[in-house]
């Protein structure tokens, strides 16, 4: 194993965060040597980030901690065309006014693990807008597009993949690669960024802004990126059957995001410590080594130290305790997930398998009616036969609401008002 000079490359190597690297060698005296500012590009497509996108956000937090200058930066002008990379077909054009909505949304996320300021470490946010909307398109073509080859182009994976499944690739997202490259670009003559960090997918795009700061402006640039995650069973990180493992609160629950961690298989426990946690290399290789029922302490403990970085100490607290009263005391605790209903809504009754989906337990109503068919749907912790029983107020509980369970680990709370 190669032994790097710069703090920043030793803690990323180490904790899994690397997959490619255009120079290694050079970077790492680099780093070494003083504070490099770097960049990670945000698209603006969902009103919040997912777990998928957790890998850059911590890999921009190991960057200040390591002593440098991390740039997020918001895609508010890339967001307009769409981003190929790993999709089969064309990405929903979004009009400015949905764009500028995600930005706000996606924006709360990173104060929870950057430090912004005017410091020389201090992050900050920019938004690539400022100069794609300016652009003359003929006097932009005729500057930049004789540095791009069609040849080269179609070797990179975001197009050949999606020409070798014969899926449509418009005109508007071949030119995402060229506009990303431009980023890269201003950001060097404007922040005297000289690395651009990003998932496996977006090597060629990240490649292509190398290649296009030597030509256009004389700098040498820098690439990096981090290997695409996947849990051990092979899921896509940040996905589950319910849905997207959303970042913001009012897009998933500081506690259906803790269960979210807590459920991690056995296999990617140690991964997920090092990647998405503060904790020690020691720590962790403690908390790696235990086995049997005692993993399920250390998954306990990567669930709180996850949602402590991403939702704060007191929302981890009360999600942990939140499930260690609804599975270890058998209780109906009050963190969890709740939805409110009127009791002229109830007095009609309403099927269980409607309140299930209603609830968030399902993603579908065909989706609630397989699970209670299936023996997986619970109300008020016995187990419902009919996927049509009536829900009415009767079946309000002693603590003033109803315990709806799908499966062992999911739970809701409906509550009247």
């Amino acid at each position: 194993m190669t032994t790097y000079k710069s703090g920043f490359l030793k803690t990323v190597t180490e904790r899994g965060y690397v997959h490619q690297c255009t120079d290694f060698e050079a970077l790492d005296a680099m780093a070494a040597e003083k504070p490099v500012t770097a960049y990670i590009g945000f698209d603006c497509t969902a009103p919040s980030l997912h777990a998928g996108s957790l890998v850059s956000i911590m890999l921009l937090r190991r960057f200040q901690q390591a002593g440098h200058k991390p740039i997020v930066l918001m895609g508010g002008g890339t967001t307009k065309v769409g981003d190929p990379s790993g999709k089969d077909e064309s990405r929903k054009i979004l009009t400015e006014d949905d764009i500028q909505s995600n930005m706000t949304g996606i924006k709360q996320v990173f104060e929870k693990f950057l430090v912004f300021g005017d410091g020389p470490t201090d992050a900050v946010m920019v938004n690539n807008t400022d100069w794609l909307d300016g652009l003359n398109y003929i006097s932009f073509l005729r500057d930049y597009g004789p540095h791009f080859t069609i040849n080269r182009m179609m070797t990179f994976d975001s197009v050949k993949l999606r020409l070798d499944r014969e899926q449509p690739l418009t005109f508007l997202e071949f030119n995402y690669m060229i506009l990303q490259a431009y980023d890269f670009v201003e950001l060097a003559k404007r922040r005297d960024c000289m690395l651009q960090m990003g998932g496996s997918d977006q090597w060629g795009n990240i490649v292509n802004g190398v290649e296009l700061g030597r030509r256009v402006a004389g700098k040498r640039l820098f690439g990096l990126t981090t290997p695409l995650l996947t849990t051990a069973s092979g899921a896509k990180m940040g996905k589950t059957a319910a849905g997207a493992v959303w970042l913001n609160a009012d897009m998933l629950s500081p506690y259906d995001y803790w269960q979210y961690w807590r459920n991690a298989e056995d296999a990617d426990v140690g991964k997920f410590l090092r990647l998405f946690t503060d904790l020690s290399m020691n720590e962790i290789a403690g908390l790696e080594a235990l086995e049997g029922a005692e993993i399920n302490e250390a998954k306990k403990i990567l669930a709180t130290e996850v949602t402590k970085l991403c939702h704060g100490e007191a929302a981890a607290a009360q999600a942990a305790e939140t499930a260690a009263k609804t599975f270890e005391q058998g209780q109906a605790a009050e963190g969890l997930p709740t939805i409110e209903i009127t009791r002229s809504e109830l007095d009609t009754a309403i099927p269980a398998f409607k309140l299930f989906h209603m609830a968030g337990l399902a993603a579908s109503g065909g989706e609630a009616r397989r699970l209670i068919k299936g023996g997986g749907g619970k109300l008020n912790d016995a187990a419902i036969g009919d996927e049509m029983r009536m829900i009415t107020p009767s079946d309000v509980n002693g603590e003033g609401v109803i315990k709806l369970s799908a499966g062992k680990k999911k739970h809701a709370l409906v509550r009247l008002v």
